[in-house]
């Protein structure tokens, strides 16, 4: 029985699940089909994507049938409607019933037209079609970007059920998955509700049968006025806000108790009877703690069978549950699919989209950028390839790092660099196509991709085999090799350097000063004895 019920449950959470998106004013429901009408402006791409949201699409009006039940939808209705009718390529087709147009179910099968007068048959006429109560619902072409009142929406379902029989007296109001309710419908869709008055007593429509309130409390509280619990044996059961119990003739709705059995309890919920006396027990998504009275949040996602569906999770929430899709599905017609999301171009180059996800590649010459796995950076792959260069201007050309251009016999190639040469790695070094590697010798480990520190004391040789750590660089700003000369012991050797030169240029200053000394001297030595070697000369004439 458990497992019974709990199929029944998820499979009803399920075409409840499918009920997001526009909200229908009207509807109608005949055979294996509902129509309803959206009282919603929108252009005609519009309206059909709101459709399908719902599970369905733009109503075709295929027989005088569905021409009547036009009638009931829009019978108080002003403004015009779209119906799934178009002219989606090429030009009208006068000598056809459906003259060239399409349903939206891409198909022209048809037994009733009702085009208005005054066809347009020029290739450029309006390629969408709409009615309305003041043009008798004849077709009346129209252009797809305008705005209409509203849109008239088809869905299909299967394993209905019949109207409920009722007594003289009695009369009934069904409301079904789709938002929309009614009175007289002579076929009922599965998760449709039914309420029998003035009994009140409602039901549930699954696998062509209904089922009498309360059902299972996952789906609309189990049909109860106030809420639904579960007893200790899975037994949905109503109850009803302090003050009032639940009323015995159709266990859902509530009315003014004389005395309340759970009030003593001081229950966080409510209570059930268990023999003589009462018990708590908790509402749907709860389970009762150790005190035997409040209530925690339980986890719904624990049962495999909610969500049932390909590519559905579960989402457990406060009391609840709620279905969703996996990452990359959306939600389209009550189903999960695929979402193509190289529609939306996220790839630099090339996209393939896969089921839940896409890949990205990259044109020849090209690789991922491993920092941006939707990004592409230039790659050569050997010692020397063409420059990438631009088309409008042959003097600017690119390499991929690691490589330098050059010209030859008048055309930029690129030549791999060999970082090896600049000293990069403390150690080891191998030159790489657009990069290198560093590794270290035996007791020691590679550090920021170019330092070898000792992990151990190694009293052999130096050893020169293979190394044991390495790590692929792809070209960085040019890494200088670690001087051996500490920080301290070079910050001394700059201040004695200074020093030095200081005390050079002193002394350098002294000597001169010294020399400068000496010939002010000499010079003057010189002068005065040529004062002294002076001959008073006197002439005899």
């Amino acid at each position: 029985m458990r497992d019974v019920t709990g199929l029944f449950a998820a499979v009803l959470v399920f075409l409840l699940g499918r009920t997001g998106g526009i909200e229908q004013n009207n509807g109608y429901c005949i055979g294996t089909k509902c129509f309803a009408v959206a009282q919603e402006s929108s252009d005609f791409t519009t309206a059909q994507r709101q459709c399908r949201s719902k599970g369905g699409h733009l109503m075709t009006v295929r027989s005088s049938v569905s021409h009547d039940v036009l009638f009931i939808l829009l019978g108080n209705s002003t403004g015009r409607f779209w119906i799934g009718l178009h002219l989606s390529i090429g030009c009208p087709d006068v000598g056809a019933g459906l003259r060239g147009f399409q349903w939206v179910t891409k198909d022209s099968q048809s037994d009733f037209f009702n085009w208005a007068p005054g066809f347009d048959s020029s290739c450029s006429s309006h390629r969408c079609v709409s009615v309305s109560r003041a043009g008798d619902f004849t077709w009346v072409q129209e252009t797809c970007g305008e705005q209409a009142a509203g849109f008239l929406c088809e869905i299909d379902f299967s394993n209905p059920c019949t109207g409920l029989n009722l007594a003289q007296d009695e009369s009934v109001s069904y409301s079904n998955p789709m938002g929309f309710g009614g009175e007289d419908w002579v076929s009922v869709p599965p998760g449709s509700t039914a309420t029998r008055r003035p009994s009140e007593i409602k039901y549930v429509c699954f696998s062509e049968k209904w089922l009498q309130a309360p059902w299972s409390c996952e789906i609309s509280e189990g049909g109860c006025e106030h809420k639904c619990a579960t007893d200790p044996n899975k037994v949905p059961a109503c109850y009803c806000p302090q003050g009032q119990t639940v009323n015995p003739a159709n266990k859902v709705t509530c009315e003014v108790g004389i005395e309340d059995p759970c009030q003593s309890l001081s229950c966080a919920h409510a209570c059930y009877a268990t023999g003589d006396s009462y018990a708590c027990l908790c509402d749907h998504g709860f389970k009762l703690a150790a005190d035997g009275r409040s209530c925690v949040d339980f986890n719904d996602c624990t049962d495999q069978r909610q969500c049932p569906g390909e590519n559905f999770m579960c989402v457990n929430t406060v009391g609840g549950f709620q279905c969703a899709c996996k990452a990359g599905y959306m939600m389209t017609g009550g189903l999960c699919v695929d979402q193509d999301e190289c529609a939306s171009a996220p790839c630099e180059h090339m996209c393939k989209n896969t089921p839940g996800s896409y890949l990205c590649s990259c044109y020849d010459g090209y690789e991922v950028d491993p920092a941006a796995p939707n990004k592409c950076k230039l790659h050569c792959g050997m010692e020397r390839c063409a420059a990438e260069c631009d088309p409008n201007d042959a003097l600017i050309c690119y390499c991929p790092d690691g490589y330098v251009s050059e010209e030859r016999h008048g055309v930029t190639v690129c030549i791999d660099l060999d970082e090896c040469e600049e000293n990069y790695c403390e150690q080891r070094c191998e030159n790489k196509f657009g990069g290198y590697v560093c590794s270290c010798y035996r007791g020691y480990e590679l550090l920021n991709d170019y330092m070898c520190v000792e992990v151990d004391v190694f009293t052999g040789e130096a050893e020169t085999t293979a190394p044991i750590t390495s790590s692929y660089l792809p070209y960085p700003e040019p890494t200088r090799r670690p001087s051996g000369v500490s920080v301290g012991a070079f910050v001394g050797i700059i201040l004695c350097t200074v020093f030095f030169i200081v005390s050079l240029v002193f002394l350098a200053r002294h000597i001169l000063n010294r020399r400068g000394k000496i010939d002010s001297a000499s010079a003057l030595t010189a002068r005065e004895d040529e004062a002294h070697g002076l001959r008073h000369l006197t002439s005899y004439t």
